[in-house]
Parts: structure tokens; sequence; C-alpha cells
């Protein structure tokens, strides 16, 4: 479905957190798709994927199936997110309001917002090291450099055009990406590529959580990229080509990184294996890699800086910036994840995935908060006025409920944590699995609804006649 905006809209974004109103709608749901799917191949997923057979020692027919489960599984959640952006027609984060209040939304989206810097900051040394790779006279904090600068001015631009780069990125990179696979299976240089490692279920189950905390680690911004679709596009096909693209292009970037991880011998770095793994195709794969990885890296900083003005917004509420606001914040944000990635340790991407799993901890009872909210409570049913007020309107400074489920549902993941800062006791006995995110949705999801259910002022509040009808 398209509106008459479509051929009218504007390259370079003029909304940042404010309603997108209907003449501004514009766009196809097919466009979730390429972005998810192109958005995905990239560098990031692939290191990551490798790590069920680096670290976790699967077999590559484990490691596959591990990696299957936990995308399936975590997509579905990131694509009910993707699916409340048309009928809001705001950012995801600022929509946090409505459950948690105006000022009980905020430790959220500060979370939020270092997260998506943690990625940015990550992704640039990966954009670095693989134009080192490419063109060995370019020093690997020059490349960090270029690689932000060139997702900086794609961020900037905003909404339209990363939407446009990653229709084109899908048929480049999944073209790219199957001939890589073609190449390997082809090329295989290790005797051990289908015997190494074993199933062991600490290893399976660690790779699935890997896999479903890498959909569910997008739930805080993946509306943020659909809320331009007319509000009249079904809830149904907004979730379908999310849920398609995003699974099918993050399986095919991890199942590709524990497939080099093993056709290379023992102890390679990831990139290094893809390297010699893709042979005399290995330049053309790390430049689609380079290029993949400034297109996406855009989105963490259009995340990072939507996160910015809504912090921002909660305090000065009158203000809704324009784009200008938001390329000064974006040029801020770059540069100080340029200066934090040059002067970083060789193992800043393990430091990366280090504070992704601890903060993670505190998304997934988000998570589960929003969706519960949303489908099964509101139906879809919110007051955008009052969002945007410093009171918070109806939904007032602070939701007792949402903060109090959203507590309990920290708390019950701990004896299941596996990560740098703590170990819990249940993760330990069963030889390091993490299944803090599972046992977290599983005990907030039923929690909230019953103490939202309980609330007599949401009674009130629906009996205001405020609340328009969204789906």
């Amino acid at each position: 479905m398209v509106t008459t905006a479509t051929t009218a809209a504007p390259l370079i974004e003029k909304h940042t957190i404010g309603y997108v109103p209907p003449e501004d709608r514009h766009g196809k749901t097919r466009d979730l798709f390429t972005l998810w799917f192109g958005g995905n191949i990239a560098p990031l997923p692939i290191v990551t994927g490798a790590l069920g057979v680096q670290m976790f020692h699967l077999n590559l027919v484990w490691g596959i199936v591990a990696i299957l489960v936990g995308h399936l599984v975590g997509g579905v959640l990131m694509a009910l997110h993707s699916a409340q952006g048309p009928q809001m027609g705001i950012p995801q984060m600022i929509q946090s309001r409505a459950q948690f209040g105006s000022l009980g939304a905020l430790l959220v989206v500060l979370i939020a917002g270092i997260m998506y810097i943690g990625f940015f900051a990550s992704n640039i040394v990966l954009a670095g090291k693989s134009l080192h790779g490419v063109v060995d006279s370019v020093p690997v904090p020059v490349g960090i450099v270029i690689g932000a600068l060139g997702s900086g001015i794609i961020g900037i631009i905003g909404y339209r055009f990363i939407h446009v780069l990653n229709r084109i990125g899908t048929w480049v990179l999944g073209a790219g990406i199957v001939l890589g696979f073609g190449y390997i299976f082809t090329h295989v240089q290790t005797a051990d590529f289908l015997t190494r490692g074993s199933f062991n279920i600490s290893g399976w189950l660690a790779t699935v959580s890997l896999a479903a905390l890498w959909q569910i680690a997008f739930a805080p911004y993946v509306s943020d990229y659909s809320r331009y679709l007319p509000a009249s596009v079904p809830v149904a096909a907004t979730f379908w080509t999310t849920y398609l693209g995003t699974v099918l292009g993050s399986s095919l970037s991890f199942i590709f990184g524990a497939v080099a991880v093993l056709a290379t011998p023992v102890g390679m770095d990831t990139m290094d294996a893809v390297k010699l793994a893709t042979g005399s195709i290995g330049p053309l794969m790390l430049v689609l890699f380079l290029l993949s990885v400034i297109s996406h890296n855009a989105l963490n900083l259009y995340g990072a800086v939507l996160s910015v003005i809504t912090l921002v917004q909660t305090f000065a509420y009158r203000w809704i910036p324009t784009a200008k606001s938001r390329a000064v914040l974006s040029l801020i944000i770059l540069a100080a994840c340029c200066f934090a990635a040059v002067g970083a340790s060789a193992n800043f991407i393990g430091h990366f995935v280090d504070m992704v799993l601890v903060l993670l901890v505190v998304l997934v009872p988000w998570t589960a908060i929003n969706l519960i909210d949303f489908y099964a409570i509101h139906k879809g049913r919110y007051d955008i006025d009052s969002i945007f007020k410093v009171d918070g309107g109806i939904y007032g400074r602070y939701n007792p409920q949402a903060l109090l489920a959203y507590a309990i549902g920290i708390a019950v993941q701990i004896p299941f944590m596996n990560t740098p800062l703590y170990v819990g006791p249940i993760s330990e006995h069963i030889n390091g699995a993490d299944l803090s995110w599972l046992v977290g949705l599983l005990i907030t999801s039923p929690l909230y609804y019953w103490l939202a259910n309980r609330d007599s002022a949401y009674k009130r509040r629906l009996s205001t006649g405020k609340l328009a009808n969204s789906i």
C-alpha cells in the first residue's frame, strides 16, 4: 500500500521523534524485508555466529540447528515490535512512555541509547579492519573514521535513504553471500570440517540464546523503520515481511561465520577466516561486507540519536527537534565513538559482546511489557498527545504496575545469567548456558498482564474516549 506522499517524500528526513502525520506516510511493507535482510548480511553477525563453533564447540550440524532455532524464536518478538510502527507513527522508545510513564521510561531509553552507541562503535571498528583488509595502505584507525563518516552521512539523511540502500543491498549482498557459500563448500581447507566439535547441551543452548538475543537487540528500534508506513497497512503484513527478512538475513550470516571458521585452521580470527576461506573472491567479499557495515551501522547511529532526543525531550517537552538538530547530534556521537574506537583495545568487539549481554538482561523485561501492553491490554489504542506531555498525560509520570513487573523481570533472570559481571548458580550448573532471557520473558509477560488488568486507572482511561483505535 502506498500513499500519494510516496513520490513527494523528501530524501532528507524532516521528522525526528514526533508523530508522522498521514500526509507524510509513504513506502511499502516489502521495504521491511529488504531492510532487515540486507542489514543483517554484515561482519558483526558473521563474527557472532562463529562463536557457536569457536567458543561453544558445536559441530556444523548442531551449530546450524541452534542458530536457526534462536533466530526463529527471537525473530517473533522483533517482528511484533515492527508491526507497532505504522499503527503508532512514533519511534519505539518514546512509545515506552505509554507503558512506564514519562519519567519511568527514562531508564529503558538510556539503556537502549548506550546499546546503540556500543553497536555503532563496534561496527566502525569492523569497518576499519575490513577497509584495511581490502587496501593494506589504509591504517585501521583511518578506516574507522572513513567507516564512521559513511554511516554518519546515511544516518543524517535518514529514513528514506536507509531503505533505498538496503533495497540495493539485499540483491548485491544476497548474491555475494550465496557466492561465498559456494566457494567455501568447494574449497574446504580442513579435514575436520564436518567432524570438528560435537553436540553439548550447554553450548547448544548458549548458541540458541546468542541468536535469539541478536533479534531481541533490535526490539528497541525496529518500529522506527516502519513508522512511516500508512496506518492502514495490516499488522500481519508488517509482521511477516519483517520476520522473514530478519530471520533469513541473520541466519545466513550466522551460518556463514560458522562455516568459514570450520573451513579454516583452528584459532583464526573470524574475518581472517572468511578472507582465507573465500580465496580468490575474498577481496570482493570484504568489499561487500565493508559497504554493508557502513550502511547498516547508520541504523545504530540513527537509533542512538533518537534515544538522546527522547531523553532530552522528556524535560524540554515543548521541543520536537528538526533535521538540523538530528544532524548535529549525529556528528557529536560519531566523533565520540571514533575517539573511543581508535583508542580501544584489540579485543574491543569481545568487550562489546559482553556489554550487550549485560544490557539485554534489562531490555528483555521491557520487550515483554511493551508487547503485552500493545497487543493484549491496549490493543494498539493510545493517546499520542499524552505521550508527548511532560506529565505523561493520561499515562502519568510513572506506571507502578509496569515498573514492578520490570524490576521482578530483571530479578528472576539473575540465577540464570552468564555475563562478565556475574554468573548465576543455575547457569553455572548447566555449564554456563544463559537462559535468563527466556525466563525473563516467561515471568514478566503474564505478571504484567495480571498487574495491568487489576489497575482500575486503566479502565478509567479507556472511558475517557481519548484513545484512538489503531488495530
